[in-house]
C-alpha cells in the first residue's frame, strides 16, 4: 500500500492552470509551446487566431527556435576546465595503438579535442538518444559542466549526498519540455562536432521519426542547408510488429550532412558477385566479359531512325516511336570495333556490348538500406551476445557501420563517435580494416553512466561488470566489447597485423589548481598555491594535458630520456620537450639545458619546439634565468613554465 505524501495529486487541489492549458490545446494545438517551466501558451499566436490585429509579423522569421537555444549556443562556446587523464592500465596496446576510447561527458570531451583534432576527422557517426521518453538526456550545466559531470558520474550532489542514477533521468513527453530538453542537449554537441570535420568530411546521425525533423533543422542551421546530402532509410526489422498500435515501425533514419558538400563525394560500394555475374563473354572477345545493352531509345530523332541489316541479311528498324541511340556513322564504327552483338546466328536485333572492364568499378550507394544488406536490430543484439556481453539496449549491427565507412571514409581516415554506446563503430572500423587493408582510426567517447544494481533492467549489465571485477558503469561494457571484438577479428584474420588496441583517457578536472582563495586563511592559500599542480596528479597526467593545450595528437609518439638525472620527455619528434621534475638546482642547470639541446639537435624536428618546466621546481630565479638563456642561445626560444 502506497503512503500518500505532499507531492501526490490526491493531496493537492485541482491544477486549474494545467486544465486551462489542456482545454486551449484541444481547441488550438498550435498555440502551445515549450517554456522554461513546461508547457505554455504563445499569446501572439492566440491573438492571431481570434483576429486580434495588434499582432505584427516583425519578429517572424524562418527557422527552428526553442526555449534555451541561446543558452545552448553559449554552452558550446564556454571553455572547458577539464582535461583527459591517461589510463594505460585500462587500455590495450597502449604503446602502439592509434585508437582512442574516452570516458566522459561528450560535451566537455568535444571541447577538449578541438585543438588536437580540428579539421582532421573524415566521418562522425553518432547514435544519440532518440528522445523516446525513456532514454537519458544530458543535463548540461552552463556554469561548470565538469563539476556537474562529476556529480552525475559519482552519484553525489555538492553536499556529498547520494543521488539517483542517470538511468532514472527520463524525459517524458508529458513534461512540457520534451523537444526542448533534447534540442538543448544536441545543439551544442553538433556545433562542436562540425569544427572537427575535414573540409571533405561528413556527419551521419541515426535517428527515428520522433526528432528527425528537429535534427534536420538543427543541421541546416549549424552546417548550412546547402550541405545536407540525404536522409537514408534503414530497414531495422526483418518482420512486421503485429502488436503495433498503428503501423509497424520497421525503419530508422540516417541523416547525412557534409561539412562542405561541394568538397565531399561518396565512395562507390564494391561490386557484388551477383552484379558481375551478369557479364559473360559469348564471343570470346579478348576484352573480356560483357553484357548486351539495348540500342534503341524512346527520345525520337529522325536522324537516328534508319534501317540496319544484320549479318544474316535481316533488316531491322527501331520500335515504333523510338530510334537508335547512335548515328548511322557511329553504328558502323561500333560494328568495326566488335562492339555490336547480333546474336549467335547473326539475326538478332543489334545490342551494344558493355564490357565489365569499362564499367564503373563500384555501385552508387542508394538511400534505402535493407536489412539483407546491412543487418537489423536482432542481428546487432546477437553480435553482442555472441561476444558474451550483456546489458546493451538497441545496439547497431556491424554491417550497418561498415556500409557507412565504405561510403564516407578512405583507408587512412579518422572516425569519431561521441555516443559510443555498445562500441559498434570501433568494432566496424577494425573489421573493415582487416578486410580491405585499411588503417582507419577511431575515437570513441562514452559517458561512464553508473549502473544501478537495484534496477532490474540493468541487472544483466551489473552482473556482467561484476563478473569482470570492473566498475559498474556503461563505459566498461563498451571497452569490453572492443576487446572481445578485437580478439575475434584477429582469429578470423590471423595474417592481419594491424591495430586492434585502444588508449583509454578519462575526463577529469584540470591538473592545474584553480585559484580559490580561503578568505579566512589567505596565508595558507598562498602557501598551498606555490605549486599550483594538483598533488594527486602524475607526470603523465600533466604531459597529456599539455598535448591537448598545444593541439597535439593524443597518440603521438612520446620518448623519455634521463638528462642530468632528470626525466625529460620528447613529444612528436621534438615538437614539445618537457621536464616536469620537481627540483632543479643551480648545479644541474647547465648540464640539463645542454643535454636538452643535444637531444633536440638529434631529433631535428620539422617545426618550432616548445620547452616546458615546472615553475616551482627551480631553486631560485638565477637557476631559471640561466636555463632559459642557454636554451635561447641554441635556438630554443619558446620556453614556458607551469
Amino acid at each position: 500500500m502506497k503512503k500518500l505524501n505532499a507531492q501526490d495529486p490526491e493531496t493537492r487541489s485541482a491544477d486549474m492552470l494545467a486544465e486551462n492549458i489542456g482545454q486551449l490545446k484541444a481547441l488550438f494545438p498550435e498555440i502551445i509551446t515549450e517554456g522554461p517551466n513546461g508547457a505554455s501558451v504563445n499569446v501572439d499566436v492566440l491573438k492571431a487566431l481570434v483576429g486580434d490585429n495588434t499582432v505584427t509579423d516583425c519578429d517572424e522569421k524562418y527557422g527552428l527556435n526553442w526555449h534555451g537555444k541561446r543558452r545552448a549556443r553559449k554552452i558550446a562556446l564556454t571553455l572547458s576546465t577539464g582535461t583527459l587523464r591517461p589510463s594505460p592500465e585500462d587500455s590495450e596496446d597502449w604503446d602502439t595503438t592509434q585508437n582512442l576510447m574516452i570516458e566522459g561527458d561528450n560535451l566537455e570531451v568535444l571541447k577538449l579535442l578541438q585543438k588536437s583534432y580540428a579539421g582532421k576527422v573524415k566521418l562522425i557517426y553518432i547514435d544519440p538518444p532518440y528522445n523516446t521518453g525513456k532514454d537519458f538526456v544530458y543535463p548540461d550545466n552552463f556554469q561548470d559542466n565538469i563539476k556537474n559531470y562529476q556529480q552525475l558520474v559519482f552519484l553525489r550532489n555538492e553536499d556529498g549526498i547520494k543521488v539517483s542514477s542517470l538511468a532514472s533521468r527520463k524525459n517524458p513527453e508529458s513534461s512540457g519540455r520534451f523537444h526542448t530538453d533534447w534540442l538543448n542537449m544536441m545543439y551544442p554537441r553538433l556545433k562542436l562536432a562540425r569544427n572537427l570535420l575535414r573540409e571533405d568530411g561528413a556527419i551521419l546521425i541515426s535517428i527515428d521519426d520522433g526528432e528527425v525533423d528537429n535534427l534536420r533543422k538543427c543541421c541546416d542551421e549549424l552546417f548550412g542547408e546547402e550541405n545536407f546530402v540525404t536522409t537514408i532509410i534503414w530497414q531495422k526489422k526483418y518482420s512486421p510488429s503485429n502488436d503495433a498500435k498503428w503501423l509497424s515501425d520497421n525503419h530508422d533514419y540516417l541523416v547525412l550532412v557534409a561539412k562542405m558538400k561541394e568538397s565531399w563525394r561518396p565512395n562507390l560500394l564494391p561490386r557484388t558477385e551477383e552484379a558481375n555475374a551478369r557479364y559473360v563473354n559469348l564471343d570470346n572477345d579478348p576484352r573480356g566479359e560483357w553484357k548486351p545493352s539495348g540500342l534503341d531509345v524512346k527520345t525520337y530523332s529522325e536522324e537516328y531512325d534508319y534501317e540496319i541489316t544484320t549479318p544474316s541479311g535481316r533488316i531491322v528498324r527501331p520500335p515504333a516511336g523510338a530510334c537508335w541511340r547512335v548515328s548511322k556513322t557511329r553504328f558502323a564504327e561500333l560494328v568495326a570495333d566488335g562492339r555490336i552483338w547480333f546474336g549467335n546466328d547473326g539475326s538478332n536485333v543489334p545490342a551494344i556490348k558493355r564490357f565489365l572492364s569499362e564499367v564503373k568499378q563500384g555501385i552508387t550507394p542508394l538511400t534505402i538500406w535493407t536489412y539483407e544488406e546491412v543487418g537489423h536490430n536482432q542481428e546487432a543484439t546477437q553480435e553482442v551476445r555472441g561476444l558474451g556481453i550483456t546489458g546493451f539496449d538497441s545496439p547497431k549491427p556491424v554491417r550497418l557501420l561498415i556500409r557507412a565507412l565504405q561510403i564516407c571514409t578512405s583507408k587512412d581516415s579518422i572516425i569519431l563517435d561521441f555516443f559510443a554506446g555498445s562500441g559498434t563503430t570501433g568494432h566496424a572500423v577494425m573489421a573493415l580494416n582487416a578486410t580491405d587493408g585499411g588503417n582507419r582510426r577511431y575515437i570513441l567517447v562514452q559517458l561512464p553512466e553508473p549502473l544501478n544494481p537495484d534496477n532490474k533492467d540493468q541487472k544483466p549489465a551489473v552482473n556482467f561488470c561484476s563478473s569482470l571485477v570492473k566498475p559498474l558503469n556503461l563505459a566498461e561494457l563498451t571497452k569490453e566489447r572492443l576487446r572481445r571484438a578485437a580478439k575475434k577479428i584477429k582469429e578470423e584474420h590471423p595474417d592481419w597485423p594491424e591495430d586492434t588496441g585502444f588508449r583509454v583517457f578519462k575526463l577529469d578536472s584540470s591538473n592545474i589548481q584553480a585559484w580559490e582563495p580561503d578568505r579566512n586563511n589567505l596565508e595558507q592559500t598562498l602557501l598551498d598555491s606555490v605549486n599550483h599542480l594538483k598533488a594527486d596528479r602524475t607526470e603523465a597526467d600533466i604531459l597529456y594535458e599539455l598535448l591537448l593545450k598545444l593541439g597535439l595528437d593524443l597518440c603521438v609518439q612520446i620518448e623519455k630520456r634521463i638528462v642530468a638525472g632528470k626525466e625529460v620527455h620528447s613529444v612528436g619528434g621534438g615538437v614539445l620537450i618537457a621536464c616536469l621534475a620537481t627540483e632543479i638546482t643551480c648545479e644541474v642547470v647547465d648540464s640539463l639545458a645542454l643535454g636538452i639541446v643535444e637531444w633536440h639537435n638529434a631529433l631535428a624536428p620539422a617545426g618550432d619546439t616548445c620547452c616546458i618546466f615546472q615553475d616551482s621546481a627551480f631553486e631560485n630565479d638565477v637557476a631559471k634565468i640561466n636555463l632559459v638563456a642557454i636554451l635561447n642561445q641554441h635556438g630554443l626560444t619558446t620556453v614556458r613554465t607551469l
